[in-house]
Order: structure tokens, then C-alpha cells, then sequence
């Protein structure tokens, strides 16, 4: 859909699940030399100034990153804790994109897909002349036909579609397994919003039909589930994530629920399906 706008939600609760993620799984990706070629189906605009007309529309950076900006500076935070606190420096929430080009290395490729024009003309100017990344006014499903296998081996994939249509939690699905059976040991991060239990449910019964192996569930929600229209919480599903993750999670995520949502907040730590 085209009438979502990130710019809206950065830096809200929700991003601060993913882009911690998304950091300690690079984090560990990097730890070896050959390349990575990171795939991002859904990039947005890249970084993102808090000032903006959309950003105070929401305040939701406020209750999100901006609540916790003292814990994560902690170092069992890092290195996402870093990279916010750099760019929160002039201004700005770091995005997916921001964040990979930030942890990535010079050797390392990323391919940057967003279909919404004005988002698109932003994610190119963000860019500039960074050798490392294309970006791309296409499908980011569609994309990962001709992006996967990575001639070195090694990739890892974020999809992070808006969600605005109930068929996309399944066609979510569906282009993920696509992606891991062209590759499966890359590496993928499926964020989803946690607005209707059934829908998820949907999504992970398929899942569990597919040949997909090594998939997990990290959870944060700040208040229980409702039936009534409204994000509670997200999630991520990961395939073929560092070993260390789900291990950090359990320590990480306890700290945000006691510092945003003492009361009502939960989270989840758990493996699908194994190896």
C-alpha cells in the first residue's frame, strides 16, 4: 500500500524491537569476513528527523526510543544503543537502512527496496554516492528472486511491510519461504504488528507448513491483546538467527517491559521450529 508513511511511527516502540534486532544480528553477522548482502524489502526513507511535521503529529518516538534512550545506552544494548545515539545527536531517528549502512562494512552490499514515490526520492537522496547500495522503486517481495542466492553465500533479509491489508500477513509468508528456498541459510527478520492475535496465528500456522527450519518468535507488547482497531505490540519471526540472539533477548526485553510497560507489558522468547 502506498499511504503508509514511516515517517509517522519512527522511532516508536515497535522500532526499538526491530532495529535492536536488526543491529545484534549484524553485530554477530560481521563477526566473519566474507561479505553480506543485505536485503531490506521495505526501506522507507532512511533516517528520519524528529522535528518533522509527521513525527510531532504521533509523538510516538517519545514513548518508544525516546523513553528508553537512557537504557539503551547501556552496553548489553549495543551496538544499537551507539548508533541511536549518534544520529538522536543531530536530530534524527536512525532507520532500518541508517542503521545497516551504519554496521556494515565496506565490502558489503545493500540492496534498498521502497515503492511509495516520495519515500523513494528521500531513500535516494539518503543514499548519495555510498557504493555499497542500490536502491530501488520496486517490489521488495519480487526482488528477492534476483537478489538471492548471493553469489558469496551469506545474506540477510528484513521485511518490514506495513501490514495495512489483511492478505499481507500471509503474502508475507509466502515470499519468505520463496526466499528461503532459493537460499536457506541466509539469514531473515519478518517484522509484524501485533493489532489482531488471529491474523499472526494465520501467519505462523502457515509458516509451519512450509519447509522452513530454525524460526523464531521475539514479542514485545505493552498492554494485552484486544480486538479493538490498534498496534498493542510487534514481532519479529527470524529464520537462521545468531545463536546468541534469543539468549540476549531474554535479558534485553525484561528491561524495556519494567521501564515502558511495568504494568500490562509482555514478551516472548521462543523457538518455533528447530533446526
Amino acid at each position: 500500500m502506498l499511504s503508509y508513511r514511516h515517517a509517522f511511527h519512527a522511532g516508536n516502540f515497535a522500532d526499538v524491537l526491530k532495529h535492536l534486532v536488526l543491529a545484534k544480528t549484524i553485530q554477530y553477522m560481521t563477526q566473519k569476513p566474507v561479505a553480506i548482502r543485505y536485503i531490506d524489502t521495505h526501506a522507507g526513507s532512511g533516517c528520519y528527523p524528529l522535528n518533522s511535521a509527521m513525527s510531532q503529529k504521533t509523538g510516538e518516538y517519545e514513548t518508544g526510543a525516546g523513553a528508553l534512550k537512557k537504557l539503551l545506552q547501556k552496553a548489553p544494548f549495543a551496538p544499537y544503543g551507539s548508533v541511536l545515539k549518534q544520529h538522536l545527536a543531530a536530530g534524527k531517528y536512525p532507520g532500518s537502512p541508517q542503521i545497516a549502512v551504519d554496521l556494515l562494512r565496506a565490502h558489503d552490499q545493500l540492496y534498498l527496496h521502497e515503492m511509495h514515490p516520495t519515500d523513494f526520492s528521500l531513500l535516494g537522496k539518503w543514499a548519495g554516492s555510498d557504493r555499497r547500495i542500490r536502491v530501488a522503486q520496486s517490489d521488495g517481495h519480487q526482488a528477492l528472486k534476483s537478489l538471492l542466492p548471493a553469489v558469496k553465500g551469506r545474506a540477510l533479509v528484513l521485511m518490514d511491510p506495513s501490514f495495512e491489508m489483511k492478505q499481507e500477513y500471509l503474502q508475507a509468508i509466502s515470499s519468505l519461504e520463496a526466499g528461503y528456498k532459493r537460499m536457506p541459510n541466509a539469514t531473515f527478520l519478518l517484522w509484524y504488528p501485533v493489532v489482531q492475535r488471529n491474523q499472526i496465528d494465520k501467519m505462523i500456522s502457515r509458516l509451519r507448513s512450509t519447509p522452513l527450519r530454525d524460526v523464531w518468535q521475539f514479542e514485545f507488547c505493552r498492554t494485552p491483546d484486544t480486538k479493538d482497531h490498534g498496534m498493542t505490540g510487534s514481532g519479529i519471526l527470524a529464520i537462521n538467527p545468531p545463536w546468541t540472539l534469543a539468549g540476549e533477548l531474554s535479558d534485553l526485553l525484561p528491561q524495556i517491559k519494567a521501564s515502558i510497560a511495568p504494568a500490562e507489558g509482555h514478551w516472548r522468547v521462543e523457538n518455533l521450529i528447530p533446526e
